[in-house]
């Protein structure tokens, strides 16, 4: 059995283009709020996710994952409401910033573990299309206060790197360290 270690409907959508048997269970683990690097972090917090549902299901190959922003080494994770989101995205806005994602997974008593980086950049945003934006209430539970397949699409200049990853899960790293595994997904 493949378990998916997230509530997030995004994950979800793009896990299935992995794999069609998975079953989601979120989990409640406490995440860590520092570590060595912000790579660090992400993995650390991906390993917690997938270790307290393989805690329960031994048997299961589980999923972890875990996405953050970070510009210029400071980590933006979910905003803290409607003040909190206008703030990051003016601060992203017109510059260049990267998305983190830590994967792990966890199979037959053992932890695999990897991360991508997708750099994004933001075209100028008004004060008024912030506002506008964060209205729609889309960028409250976002790291970074954004979703590139939502209504954030119109503020990115260009990425480079995975566009799946700024969405939460980069299927192509996930592939790969399936298969570094020996999971077949």
């Amino acid at each position: 059995m493949i378990i998916l270690a997230s509530g997030s409907p995004r994950r979800h959508e793009l896990l299935k283009k992995l794999c069609k048997n998975f079953v989601v269970e979120v989990s409640d683990a406490k995440e860590v709020q520092q570590a060595d690097s912000p790579k660090t972090l992400a993995i650390e917090n991906a390993k917690l996710k997938a270790s307290s549902i393989a805690a329960k299901n031994p048997d299961a190959v589980v999923i972890g994952a875990d996405t953050i922003v970070v510009l210029n080494g400071e980590i933006f994770g979910k905003p803290d409401g409607i003040d909190g989101a206008e703030k990051m995205l003016a601060q992203l806005a017109g510059k260049k910033h990267e998305v983190i994602t830590g994967l792990a997974i966890c199979a037959g008593g053992k932890i695999f573990t990897a991360a991508e980086v997708t750099e994004v950049y933001f075209g100028d945003m008004t004060t008024e299309e912030i506002r506008e934006y964060v209205a729609t209430d889309e960028p409250l539970d976002k790291s970074g206060s954004y979703a590139l397949q939502g209504g954030a699409t119109k503020f990115i200049e260009k990425i480079h790197g995975d566009w799946s990853n700024v969405v939460g899960l980069p299927v192509y790293r996930l592939r790969k360290l399936a298969q570094a595994a020996g999971i077949n997904l």
